[in-house]
């Protein structure tokens, strides 16, 4: 063709004109040196259809979170998650409960290689209610479909780059907002994107908190379909604060080492690292304890009153701010080994940590203890002894778990586990949005065999439909997010299996040392699904059809939508109030208990004994369903003045 003919030869010799496989005519008029402004001239990444994507991210969700307990294993003790559904809405969904609480996040989204398909907003005339109809697209048993829900976003269409780009632009930016002040996240990525990403994490993350763009071999051999045999991909790492950050290996360098004590022979100099205490965003228990020090009472925050408050279960949400940043076990094992110093100021005395330059605080077969502290900083470059990072034994890995050959691509868990190791500690949550086959559950629940850490997972998969004809859909595999909860229900089976062989072992041997038992992890997980909210919505009505507006007044008489049920209310309401999908939740007579009383649901009754009982358990918020009140106007007045003389935040929906 004439056109194609001509604009190869034009691409081949001025290829700066082109603009995703289309000529950009103000390019074209500077390069021919005509008189040109460039609108809105600055440093930024930019693309088709930005705007629309920040407007979909900004967007609410009109979805909820259901627990599968079937699906699940030990629902009821472990603290992992697994979450089945669209991962924007999702990130949406957990953005109160989970805001500021997680300290690394691992993704390997679609790398955009001209073959695969994933969901991206690519028309955004489309109402809220059809997006979601077409990212809610299922078959008649229920799972998710990829015509109409997955697009191919093939290097011939116009719009390439910046359908990526809009694919992965939100979801970046709900899951910053996840991140503690401290977290880390890693993404894996190759070059057809990499430098887009690049500029993108800039934009979202600071290109000051920008760590290392880590090349990684991904085996021995490599595609040859181009004059390089590619054999590598990359994972870039971005903290949320640079400073706030520990990470393993970058934070000990000489500056401020200067102070001697009387381990100095032994561990060098140290310096005062930071004080004990850190405004945490939330209410973490295990972190919240007075601390004794020869005879002098130390509390978070320096507030004795507000410590008592949450004690007795009647703390507000301003007494949520200071704790501890160890827990008691590791405070108690730093004080006795001097780790901890106290720095006087006037009237206020603070607790601060130190850091030595020899050795460190680890965790050995669960119990601390100290150790020699390797100065050699990690290097720039994923190492690769015996392919350790490597995707050659990937799947090996998978196969030896599940039928042969039902998941292709995947991560080896080794990859997650060293970049877990890059963090600072043993005890947080791990997030993974695009969870594939579960490789980062694996790895954690590996990781924490191996050091007796508590890491935490959260992993978020679409059901996405498997091919009849695959090798995951003859081995009776019905979604991706199927395979992904096979392999971690056998993954940690096996882990199970050892541990209880090496407990077994040891315990036909004479031995005094109960810390060198081996430590049981997590290896639970709670499997959640995205689905509608339990409550009716309201719709936009266009224009004035005041029947129409008649009816949808009507239908919220009562906003319970027909569908709902009372466990499902019970965790959107406890998301909705910001209590994470751990909490612990109790049914009483008539009504349920979040968090020891935190959080109080009436549901199912609301009769005056019920008001008295929960009146009596002293909660911080109460939330009802108007609903149970019908006939009996007078006891929602009185039950609403009680709780207001209680102190205690009253609602009805």
């Amino acid at each position: 063709m004439p056109k194609e003919n001509h604009l190869e030869i034009l691409r081949s010799l001025m290829p700066e004109i082109f603009d995703e496989g289309k000529i950009d005519w103000e390019k074209l008029r500077a390069v021919l040196g005509e008189d040109v402004n460039f609108a809105d001239e600055r440093y930024r990444l930019n693309w088709a259809g930005k705007s629309d994507a920040f407007r979909v991210m900004q967007e609410p969700s009109l979805s909820t979170l259901v627990p599968c307990r079937d699906e699940s294993v030990d629902f009821d003790n472990t603290q992992n998650i697994f979450i089945e559904g669209e991962n924007m809405e999702v990130l949406k969904v957990i953005q109160k409960s989970y805001f500021g609480k997680v300290k690394m996040i691992y993704i390997d989204p679609p790398y955009n290689t001209g073959n695969d398909s994933f969901i991206y907003p690519d028309r955004f005339s489309e109402s809220r209610e059809e997006y979601l109809r077409r990212v809610g697209d299922k078959d008649d048993e229920g799972y998710m479909l990829r015509d109409g829900l997955f697009h191919k976003n093939s290097k011939e269409n116009g719009q390439y780059h910046s359908n990526w780009l809009n694919m992965m632009m939100p979801r970046l930016y709900l899951a910053k907002s996840l991140l503690r002040e401290d977290g880390v996240i890693f993404v894996s990525i190759d070059d057809n994107e990499v430098h887009n990403l690049r500029l993108l994490m800039n934009e979202i993350f600071g290109e000051e908190n920008f760590v290392c763009e880590y090349p990684r071999v991904t085996k021995k051999g490599g595609k040859s379909s181009t004059e390089i045999a590619k054999n590598h991909d990359y994972v870039l790492m971005y903290t949320k604060n640079r400073e706030a950050a520990a990470l393993t290996g970058i934070r000990h360098t000489d500056e401020g080492y200067c102070n001697k004590d009387e381990y100095f022979e032994e561990r060098g100099f140290y310096k005062a690292n930071q004080t004990l205490d850190y405004d945490s965003l939330g209410y973490v228990k295990t972190l919240d304890y007075p601390i004794n020090i020869e005879n002098e009472v130390f509390y978070a925050g320096g507030d004795k009153v507000a410590y008592e408050r949450r004690q007795n279960g009647q703390h507000g949400r301003a007494d949520w701010g200071w704790r501890w940043r160890w827990s008691k076990d590791l405070y108690d094992f730093g004080y006795k080994n001097g780790f901890i110093e106290i720095h006087r100021n006037g009237a206020r005395s603070r607790i601060y940590t130190k850091t030595y330059q020899n050795v460190t605080i680890k965790k050995v077969n669960g119990q601390y203890t100290v150790v020699p502290y390797d100065r050699t900083k990690p290097l720039s470059t994923l190492e690769f002894t015996d392919n350790k990072y490597s995707n050659d034994n990937a799947k090996k890995v998978i196969d030896s778990l599940l039928e042969k050959g039902v998941f292709d691509y995947t991560k080896h868990p080794n990859l997650i586990y060293g970049l877990s190791q890059l963090v600072d500690g043993d005890d947080f949550i791990i997030l993974d949005f695009f969870a594939g086959s579960g490789t980062t559950a694996h790895a954690v629940m590996q990781l924490n065999r191996e050091d007796g850490g508590n890491r935490k997972y959260i992993c978020v998969q679409l059901p996405e439909s498997c091919a009849e004809n695959s090798e995951a859909g003859k081995a009776g595999y019905k979604t991706i997010a199927d395979i992904a909860k096979e392999r971690i229900r056998r993954a940690g089976a096996k882990i199970r299996a050892e541990i209880e062989a090496e407990q077994k072992e040891q315990n036909g041997q004479l031995t005094f040392d109960d810390a060198q038992q081996p430590k049981m992890p997590d290896l639970g997980f709670k499997v959640f699904k995205l689905a509608d909210s339990n409550f009716k919505q309201w719709r936009k009505i266009r224009g004035s059809d005041t029947e129409t507006w008649k009816q949808q007044v009507m239908e919220f008489i009562d906003p319970v939508s027909e569908n709902a049920t009372i466990g499902n209310m019970v965790y959107e309401l406890l998301l909705k109030s910001g209590e994470d999908l751990n909490s612990h939740v109790e049914h009483n007579a008539g009504y349920y208990t979040v968090n020891d009383g935190e959080l109080i649901l009436m549901l199912e009754s609301a009769t005056q004994e019920t008001v008295d009982a929960v009146l009596g358990a002293h909660p911080k918020k109460v939330i009802a369903l108007d609903r149970l009140f019908e006939g009996n106007d007078q006891l929602k007045t009185n039950t609403a003045l009680q709780m207001k003389d209680a102190g205690i935040t009253f609602i009805t929906i």
